[in-house]
């Protein structure tokens, strides 16, 4: 095989990861719930934990990207039960966002300073886990490598490994952009429309993961049913 070969695998790699990764990591959607996980936190830390984050993101989809599968094997553990914890990890976190404190504490108090250590410490969870990676872009990103995987020439799966881990990059750099802006996309609407804004994103939040769940429970459930007719 040529040169315009390899080249050729990479360049599709990288865009069936950047199709198939993107929607399911959503870092436009996430950055409203980052905006409300930092409330509180000075501009310049939470510039610096949005960085922090892009990078894990990053790092993370390489990792399960390459060796995904073989964990997930190693566990005997499936997709759908990763995205049945998942959801119900997503859910949760919802609820407490809705019911973290009433409406009058958020306008009458400041929110708590955050030091640099509690912001080490959400930078990973929940921030990057599950928010920004979650049961989704776990699914998606395994999904992706299963395909790359999937030919009988090494410079072509080697190939598609690279082109797809300059998608991961790619991918975590609009996480970096999305999170540092978020301020500035809400900022036209206001304390109080940015209060609305929050609460109603918390709902969806603890919906999505219900619904991630349940995607997860229903293909469990269909398979125990299967065997059970078998």
């Amino acid at each position: 095989m040529n040169f315009d070969t390899y080249l050729s695998a990479g360049n599709q790699s990288f865009w069936l990861l950047i199709a198939t990764v993107l929607p399911a990591l959503s870092p436009i959607g996430i950055s409203v719930f980052f905006l409300a996980l930092t409330e509180g936190a000075p501009k310049e830390l939470r510039q610096r934990m949005a960085t922090r984050i892009a990078i894990q993101v990053s790092v993370l989809m390489v990792f399960f990207m390459l060796f995904g599968a073989i964990i997930l094997n190693l566990f005997s553990l499936s997709i759908d039960v990763v995205r049945l914890g998942g959801g119900l990890l997503l859910a949760v976190i919802g609820w407490n966002m809705i019911n973290a404190k009433p409406n009058e504490e958020l306008t009458e108090k400041p929110a708590p300073p955050f030091s640099t250590e509690s912001a080490r410490l959400m930078s990973f969870y929940p921030l990057t886990f599950p928010l920004s990676f979650g049961p989704g872009t776990l699914a998606a990103t395994i999904t992706v490598s299963v395909a790359l995987l999937d030919s009988e020439s090494s410079g072509v799966i080697a190939a598609n490994l690279l082109g797809a881990i300059a998608g991961c990059l790619v991918a975590g750099s609009t996480v970096l952009v999305c999170y540092r802006y978020a301020d500035k996309v809400l900022k036209p609407l206001g304390k109080s429309g940015v209060m609305i804004f929050l609460n109603f994103s918390a709902f969806i939040l603890m919906c999505l993961g219900i619904q991630v769940a349940w995607g997860g429970l229903r293909n469990l459930l269909g398979e125990v049913l299967s065997r059970g007719v078998a």
